[in-house]
């Protein structure tokens, strides 16, 4: 790989600028590609763009970049698209720092900023050798996550389709889904969601199988029916609604039938139930009749003391009862008496301590 240190003025990156969500992002009088195939969507917030800027107005030195020349003299952006997104925009009016725009400055100001030169690193070399190099320069900086790496390798027509449709700033999976899901979609992470879910968690397998096909239909497809079964199974939204793992419930129980009224008192009973600490658990719980994704409210350390107390540490469960055995409070746990999906409740006069064993051996039941 060849490798040279170079100086390109912001003036020169700045000159031909065009952020087309179709066509992309270039810049360098048309021949630098800002935004290949492998980098990560826009991601700096308007403290770090203006810190950007603000490195540029004081002439102090930016982090180094890197370009990968190609071999038809065009070049790729490797590594410094936030800095170089920040900078083009700010010379093209679409933000302010200090109240002014770029337009607004002085022509000896403008002049500053339009000179200061970058220092870039531009190499040379084959598909894998550019993809190795980014993987060790991206170490620094913000972090890629684990979505943006996996999206390095299955580059493809496919991919282009799924970021399109997944990872866009007001993409249609963010539109349909946003009451339903949590994630960012320019951090991959709605991406990230949909093919854990279709891929039963092996995402790079269902990547790789997929990575030639012309379009990411069936992904989007299979998105679509996960929030529209969710929707129409609880039609009564609630802002709990948010973040359940709706793919893992659709695959499951998408061909039983329910009587949605049902469901909607049963949720709308445990909303109300101080017991349930976990409300978005009720979802998953009112299909599975899986405790655990309520999160049952304990019994406090009061209640645990004076049923210990009460009992004189004696395990009152028929397999120690005959025993009359005297347990450590450390020995015991707390237990409801009636249980709680019988309606047995969070209260002084429902727990009783049972030994670790016994405890154990009933929750299995």
């Amino acid at each position: 790989m060849k490798i040279e240190l170079s100086e390109v003025t912001v003036r020169d990156i700045v000159e031909g600028f065009v952020d087309n969500a179709e066509e992309g992002i270039v810049g360098y009088g048309g021949k630098l590609n800002i935004r290949p195939k492998y980098q990560r969507e826009f991601i700096y917030n308007t403290k770090e763009r203006n810190a950007v800027m603000d490195t540029i107005i004081k002439q102090f030195p930016l982090n180094t970049m890197y370009w990968v020349k190609n071999l038809d003299g065009t070049f790729e952006l490797l590594d410094g698209q936030q800095r170089t997104i920040s900078f083009c925009q700010y010379v093209n009016d679409e933000f302010m720092i200090s109240r002014r725009t770029f337009s607004n400055l002085t022509n000896v100001e403008q002049k500053a900023i339009l000179d200061y030169k970058i220092l870039v690193y531009i190499c040379e070399g084959d598909d894998r050798e550019k993809l190795n190099w980014f993987r060790t320069i991206n170490i620094a900086g913000k972090k890629l996550t684990r979505q943006e790496l996996r999206n390095i390798t299955y580059t493809g027509a496919w991919l282009t389709s799924a970021k399109r449709t997944f990872s866009k700033t007001g993409c249609r999976a963010y539109l349909l889904s946003k009451g339903y899901v949590r994630g960012v979609a320019i951090r991959q992470e709605i991406l990230e969601l949909v093919l854990d879910w279709i891929s039963g968690g092996e995402i790079e397998a269902y990547m790789s199988a997929n990575q030639n096909e012309p379009n990411a239909n069936e992904l989007w497809l299979y998105f679509m029916n996960v929030i529209e079964w969710a929707k129409l199974t609880f039609p009564i939204y609630r802002r709990e609604m948010r973040g359940v793992n709706w793919g893992e419930l659709y695959d499951s129980y998408h061909t039983k039938k329910y009587d949605v009224s049902l469901l909607d008192g049963e949720v709308k009973a445990l909303m109300i139930d101080d017991d349930v600490t976990r409300k978005r658990g009720i979802y998953p719980y009112v299909l599975t009749r899986e405790i655990r994704y309520l999160n049952v409210r304990a019994f406090s350390a009061g209640q645990r003391r004076a049923a210990y107390e009460r009992q004189g540490g004696i395990c009152p469960a028929k397999e120690c009862a005959g025993e009359r055995k005297r347990f450590d409070f450390s020995e015991m746990e707390a237990d409801h008496i009636t249980p709680w999906h019988e309606g047995g409740r969070t209260t002084a006069e429902n727990c009783q301590m049972l030994c670790k064993e016994c405890n154990r051996r009933k929750a299995g039941k």
